[in-house]
């Protein structure tokens, strides 16, 4: 069960153990209650004895792989999965978000850059708990995916919904035009970066109207961040 006193009950199956041990003491001393596995099979047998909040998942992992791991805990769970692979390894980030996991994190990796993905994955899925989420100006509600600007409604189309809903995933967090393109267009879009600055300009036009803040903001030489 999730620890109330802590921030969250992770989960990190890593069979490189100084690794493991460096993650787990970080992240303990972030806040959050920690069980670490070094091998898929006792990962995820740990995964279905426990309702974890967000489990960290190595894509080579000896018994059976994160790949695997991933799929089978997606027949009976949603929770949360961060995928860590091997610097360029493609192939494993593809496999990986196709088999569910919900991001995915290359080594080497700064601390800080893991931190801030669990946070916006746990606060996005604390959000559909609820039926809200407050942005400046906008009210989104994500099951229904409906926007309001103040108190009118804003028409997006689903691709425009998607963008938002990404961005507020990861709110405050610098997202290249290519991380945008495969979360939200998927890796298989045969197109090229330039129609996220098509689609952020769209969704700038509906949002940012009438509002007196900015919410979308351009981050020179990388993409686009969210932020109040």
């Amino acid at each position: 069960m999730s620890l109330q006193a802590s921030k969250g009950y992770l989960l990190l199956v890593e069979d490189e153990r100084n690794l493991a041990r460096y993650l787990q003491l970080e992240l303990e001393n972030e806040g959050f209650s920690m069980d670490v596995e070094y091998d898929g099979a006792s990962g995820l047998e740990k995964a279905l004895a426990n309702e974890y909040d967000l489990i960290l998942l190595d894509v080579m992992l000896p018994e059976l792989s994160g790949i695997e791991l991933c799929r089978r805990l997606r027949e009976v769970n949603d929770v949360p999965i961060i995928m860590i692979t091997a610097r360029g390894e493609v192939p494993d980030i593809v496999t990986g978000l196709d088999s569910g996991a919900n991001d995915y994190l290359a080594k080497p990796f700064a601390i800080e850059e893991l931190f801030a993905r669990i946070r916006a994955l746990l606060r996005h899925r604390e959000s559909k708990a609820i039926q809200e989420i407050l942005v400046g100006n906008l009210r989104i509600q994500p099951n229904a995916r409906r926007v309001f600007l103040v108190e009118k409604e804003i028409m997006l189309t689903p691709r425009e919904f998607d963008l938002l809903d990404y961005l507020v995933q990861h709110k405050e967090q610098a997202l290249s035009r290519e991380q945008i393109l495969t979360s939200v267009w998927g890796f298989d879009f045969m197109g090229n970066t330039n129609i996220v600055d098509v689609y952020i300009r769209y969704l700038r036009n509906k949002i940012e109207s009438d509002a007196s803040i900015k919410l979308i903001h351009t981050v020179r030489g990388i993409g686009y961040t969210l932020r109040e």
